[in-house]
């Protein structure tokens, strides 16, 4: 099917259905085009638990599908692909949130989204890299706070608020790429652009040393920060799926990725074409057990209400 035709019966197939696409900022550009909203995990959530669509096609990962899901359980919720998943939540398991609450039965458990309902399910609460900040600064101080599952997250919410956290050793595999060498090269390169770092990118501290000025934003905020700032050059650390969003939003400035191939394969599983089936078809609907989403969507609607 040629492209425009496909893009007019996904338009038809979405009004039919009363469906909604939700996209990732980091999603092809022609599943972005066709979306109804696009954005980070946060912004995500909360037009997911706005919407008065009776379908939500989630043009993302597993487990931002599964936090539609839970957040709107009278709703269906589609994932183009079942294989779009992500490497940081598969790093973790229920049994290692377990384990560490049972050495520290006092301990507050902080889940970033990227992970699955179970180990949502055993936070106390949820955030996403635009309001992590926030919330850690927010929670007693005098018990101890394990930080899943994303330790460059971690290490720069630890940075910033001056609290001691409890990282769990995990990494986004295309985050964790973007390395120190990379950024020298840019450096050198566009001596006079703005840095703008994803706080789960390996180099973050490196990045720091090197231009004190760099921005830890994260993908919303990037977008918002772009679009303010005086600078026209910008040299954007994250996965590059984001490079359309920026240049349509701020088509007046130039955007360079810190490391052309920071691709995330589960994200770009999600096509055009997958879209539309996924609405003519019905497919694949997500599920999240009762009990299991119950748990989950106390720690999630903390996280929604944030900022």
């Amino acid at each position: 099917m040629e492209r425009d035709i496909l893009i007019q019966e996904v338009l038809r197939l979405k009004a039919e259905r009363q469906a909604v696409i939700l996209a990732h900022s980091y999603q092809l550009p022609e599943v972005q085009e066709v979306a109804d909203f696009v954005g980070d995990s946060l912004g995500l959530a909360r037009e997911a638990q706005r919407t008065k669509a009776k379908v939500i096609v989630f043009a993302g990962v597993h487990f931002m599908a599964e936090t539609a899901a839970i957040l709107n359980p009278e709703k269906t919720v589609l994932l183009p692909d079942l294989e779009a998943g992500c490497s940081l939540a598969d790093s973790i398991r229920p049994e290692d949130i377990l384990a560490w609450k049972q050495d520290h039965p006092e301990g507050i458990v902080v889940a970033y989204v990227n992970t699955k309902a179970e180990v949502k399910a055993l936070a106390d609460v949820c955030v996403t890299s635009a309001n992590a900040v926030e919330v850690v600064a927010r929670l007693p101080k005098d018990r101890p706070i394990f930080f899943v599952p994303d330790m460059f997250l971690g290490a720069h919410v630890a940075r910033v608020t001056g609290r001691k956290l409890d990282l769990f050793p995990g990494e986004c595999h295309v985050h964790a790429g973007i390395r120190e060498e990379h950024l020298k090269v840019l450096l050198e390169k566009h001596p006079g652009a703005e840095f703008m770092i994803h706080p789960e990118c390996g180099c973050g501290s490196s990045c720091l040393f090197l231009k004190p000025d760099a921005k830890m934003l994260s993908t919303e905020g990037m977008v918002r920060y772009a679009k303010k700032a005086e600078a026209k050059e910008f040299v954007v650390a994250t996965e590059v799926g984001i490079l359309h969003r920026l240049s349509k939003e701020a088509p007046e400035k130039t955007f360079i990725p810190v490391k052309p191939d920071a691709i995330c394969e589960y994200m770009k599983r999600v096509t055009l074409e997958k879209v539309y089936l996924s609405l003519k078809e019905m497919r694949h609907v997500i599920r999240v057990p009762e009990e299991v989403a119950k748990k989950a969507q106390r720690a999630l609607e903390a996280m929604v209400a944030v900022g």
